[in-house]
Formats: structure tokens, sequence, C-alpha cells
């Protein structure tokens, strides 16, 4: 359960360490950027991904206006079986929002 103040993404399902994590491309250090508890990585300071309704999302689209809100991606890299990989993308779950059961983002294929 989240405590208030803790955001946090999920790990890919058998991510195992070392964890190299980057939130919108800069290295973050575990311990000072963002703990683990079990499968998920906690931050202590917002995180967020914009949702765009449909309205935002038509008018980008025919290029009426952008968008210029908070947009932040948690990319982490990881050992499964032995292999190097890296996941991009992952759901951000904010304090107080359930989990939507599993890690969402890109996976990149083991080899």
């Amino acid at each position: 359960m989240s405590a208030p103040g803790e955001w946090r993404v999920r790990l890919p399902p058998g991510a195992e360490r070392p964890f190299r994590v980057f939130v919108n491309g800069v290295p973050q250090t575990e311990g000072g950027d963002f703990t683990v508890d079990e499968h998920e990585l906690v931050f202590d300071r917002p995180l967020e991904k914009e949702r765009l309704g449909f309205w935002r999302w038509t008018a980008i689209f025919f290029a009426l206006f952008g968008t210029y809100g908070q947009n932040d991606s948690v990319d982490v890299q990881y050992t499964v079986g032995g292999r190097t990989t890296v996941a991009s993308g992952l759901e951000i779950i904010a304090p107080g929002e359930g989990g939507h059961g599993g890690a969402a983002g890109s996976f990149a294929p083991p080899g």
C-alpha cells in the first residue's frame, strides 16, 4: 500500500538487479532519488503522466495547439534470465491510486 507522497512504478515481471533507473533520460540513484519496495520503484517526488482527453487529443492531432503538461517517463534497465534488457515508459502510480495489475510500457525482448 502506498504511503502519502509516494509515487510508485512497477518493475516488469521477472526483473532482477542491478537496476539502472532514468526519469526523463536523467539517471536516478537508489537511496537518493528512489527506493525499491519488493517489485516497485518508490519515488518521494511527484511524477506524472499526461493523460489526454478526447478533445485535447483531437486538437493536438489537427495541430490546433500543442500540449504543455508534465509528462514524465520512467525507464529501467534490468536483468531477466541473465540478460540485460530495458523497459521504457513504465506506468506511474500516484499516491492514492490503485494498481492496474501489471507493469505497462514498452519492453525490449531479451536477446
